[in-house]
C-alpha cells in the first residue's frame, strides 16, 4: 500500500501538466508562464540540468546563473560548471549587479587578476612568450619576446592593473573568495557614486550562493540562507539521502547568534528577537551578504538614507560581512545530484522532500516541479487550493510565499572528471522573461 507520505513525495510527478508544460527545452533561454520561468532541461559539463523562478515580489528580488564551459578568461583554461543563486532583498540592484559581475570576477581571478603592479610572466597556452613589468605608473617595458610591440601593448591593455599568475591556474577556495570581496567593493562603489540621488541602494543587499564543479571537486561557497543539498546514492540501503552542503548566515541559527556576540563583544543589542524573528541590529535576519552598504560603512548610515535604516550610534566595524562560507569535496559515482534553490523553496520543502521529489520524478523540467511542490505547500499552510494561490499577482503573492529560484544539476561520474569539453559554453539567466516584463 502507497502511503500518504511517499502520495505527497511522488504526486507532483503524476499530476497533469499544464499548458505550455508538455514541450522539452525549445526555448534556449527558458520560456515564461505568468509568473513563472522555467528552462526545463539543457546539458551543462557535467550533465543534465533543470531550472526555475517563480516571482512573488512586485520586482523579483531574484537572481541566478547557470554558465558551463571555460571557467577561466583564458582558452587553456579548464572546463567546469557554475551555478549562483542571488536571492536579493530591499530591491533586485544587488543581485543584478552580482549577476552581471561575479562570475566574470571568478574568471578573472582565476587567471590571477587583481590589482597589484609586479613583474609577471605572461603566458599564451603553455609556451612563455614574454616577460614584462607591470609598474604603478601604468609603465610597459618590455624585455624580451617573441611577440610584436603591438600585440605586447594590446595584451598590457587587455590585462592593465592586474597581475596575471600562469603559476597558479586551478580553481580554488581563495580565488572565489576574492571574487566575492571583488563583486562587494564594486557594488559599494556603485552605492557610493549614487549616494546623493539613490542613498535607497545603501539598504539594498543579496544572499550569494555559487556552486563550481572543476576537474573532479565541487565547490561551494555561500553568504546568507540559500542553501544547496546533495542528493547521494546509500547503496547498503538503496535509497538516495539528502546531503547538506552550505552553511547558512542567519541570525535564526544560534551559532549564527553567537557568532555575531563574539565578533560585537560590546554591543548588547547585535541581535534582538523582534516580533518572534531574530534579526541582526533588529533590521535584518542575514548576517552575511553581498551589498546592505548601510550595514558595512557607518558613511551610509546616516541622512539621506530613510531614518527605518538608521542605527542610533555611528558603528566602528562592519555589522555584515561579505566573506562567504566555502567547502571543497571531491565528487563520487555516489552523488547523484544537486539542489540549489534560495530560502523560499525551503520554507515549504526539507532536505529529503525535495530530494525524494527529484528522485522519483522525470528529469525533464524538475526544477519547476520543485517550484510547484513548494507553492503547494503554501497553499496548504494557508488553507486555499494551489489554482487559487495561481491567480494571485505579483506584490500581493509575497504574502503567501517569496521568490523561488531552483537550479537542479544531475552529475554524470563519467564527465566529472574530464578535463575537456567538446559542447558549445552555456550561459544562461535566470528569469529572464519575467525580468522583462517588471
Amino acid at each position: 500500500m502507497v502511503t500518504a507520505t511517499l502520495m505527497k513525495i511522488v504526486s507532483p510527478c503524476w499530476k497533469p501538466f499544464a499548458e505550455g508544460e508538455n514541450s522539452r527545452s525549445g526555448d534556449l533561454n527558458g520560456r515564461v508562464d505568468g509568473l513563472l520561468w522555467h528552462k526545463d532541461s539543457g546539458q551543462h559539463v557535467n550533465g543534465e540540468f533543470s531550472m526555475a523562478v517563480i516571482q512573488a515580489n512586485n520586482l523579483l528580488e531574484d537572481h541566478s546563473q547557470l554558465e558551463s564551459g571555460l571557467m577561466s578568461s583564458v582558452e587553456s583554461g579548464p572546463f567546469g560548471t557554475f551555478v549562483g543563486i542571488y536571492d536579493g532583498h530591499g530591491g533586485p540592484e544587488a543581485s543584478r549587479f552580482i549577476n552581471e559581475h561575479l562570475f566574470e570576477n571568478i574568471k578573472r581571478r582565476r587567471t590571477g587578476v587583481h590589482v597589484y603592479c609586479m613583474p609577471i610572466h605572461l603566458v599564451l597556452g603553455s609556451k612563455f612568450c614574454m616577460h614584462i613589468d607591470l609598474l604603478c605608473g601604468g609603465c610597459l617595458q618590455l624585455w624580451h619576446g617573441t611577440g610584436s610591440k603591438a600585440d605586447i601593448v594590446n595584451l598590457f591593455v587587455a590585462i592593465h592593473g592586474a597581475e596575471f599568475s600562469s603559476e597558479n591556474q586551478a580553481m580554488s577556495a581563495d580565488v572565489i573568495n576574492k571574487a566575492f570581496l571583488a563583486t562587494e567593493e564594486e557594488f559599494l562603489s556603485l552605492v557610493k557614486k549614487q549616494w546623493l540621488i539613490k542613498p535607497l541602494l545603501a539598504s539594498v543587499g543579496s544572499c550569494c550562493l555559487v556552486g563550481i564543479i572543476c576537474s573532479g571537486l565541487l565547490y561551494i561557497a555561500n553568504a546568507g540562507d540559500s542553501r544547496v543539498v546533495l542528493g547521494r546514492l546509500e547503496k547498503e540501503v538503496k535509497q538516495v539521502k539528502a546531503v547538506q552542503l552550505s552553511y547558512e548566515h542567519n541570525a535564526s541559527m544560534e551559532s549564527v547568534r553567537e557568532e555575531l556576540h563574539s565578533l560585537h563583544p560590546n554591543d548588547p543589542q547585535i541581535v534582538v528577537l523582534k516580533h518572534k524573528v531574530w534579526r541582526v541590529k533588529g533590521l535584518i535576519q542575514v548576517s552575511r551578504s553581498i551589498g546592505d552598504a548601510y550595514l558595512k560603512r557607518a558613511e551610509f548610515n546616516k541622512e539621506p538614507l530613510l531614518a527605518k535604516f538608521r542605527l542610533p550610534e555611528p558603528f566602528q566595524k562592519p555589522i555584515l560581512k561579505a566573506e562567504p562560507t566555502i567547502s571543497v569535496q571531491k565528487l563520487y559515482p555516489e552523488d547523484q545530484f544537486l539542489i540549489f534553490a534560495s530560502d523560499g523553496l525551503w520554507e515549504h520543502l526539507s532536505n529529503q522532500e525535495a530530494v525524494d521529489i527529484v528522485q522519483s520524478c522525470p528529469r525533464n523540467g524538475i526544477a519547476r516541479k520543485l517550484v510547484k511542490s513548494a507553492l503547494r505547500e503554501a497553499a496548504k499552510k494557508r488553507e486555499m487550493r494551489y489554482s487559487d494561490l495561481k491567480k494571485i499577482d505579483r506584490g500581493v503573492r509575497r504574502h503567501f510565499h517569496d521568490d523561488i529560484t531552483v537550479i537542479v544539476l544531475f552529475l554524470d561520474s563519467h564527465l566529472i572528471s574530464r578535463s575537456f569539453w567538446r559542447g558549445p559554453s552555456i550561459s544562461i539567466k535566470g528569469g529572464g522573461g519575467i525580468l522583462a516584463n517588471t
